[in-house]
């Protein structure tokens, strides 16, 4: 969903640096995978086009955080002609 958002935190040696993948609009979503060593966070369209990849080896990535957007459950909503007493 637009706006879900992945961090990713990286050993850069002598310091750490924080990386973003952002589902930029609505429709996308951003996926994560593990594979050979290679940590990879993908941006994907409703289709499952990839738009954009970010690959990092799996040694140097200290943290991986999935931000989701909170989504609207069907029994916040109000209902519709509702009674208020």
């Amino acid at each position: 969903m637009k706006g879900d958002r992945v961090e990713i935190v990286v050993d850069a040696g002598d310091t750490t640096r924080t990386y973003e993948v952002v589902a930029s609009r609505a429709g996308r979503r951003v996926e994560t995978a593990v594979r050979r060593g290679v940590v990879e966070v993908s941006e994907v369209t409703r289709s499952g086009s990839v738009v954009r990849t970010a690959r990092f080896m799996a040694t140097r990535v200290l943290a991986l955080v999935e931000q989701p957007v909170p989504r609207e459950d069907a029994s916040e909503r109000p209902l519709a002609g509702g009674l208020d007493s």
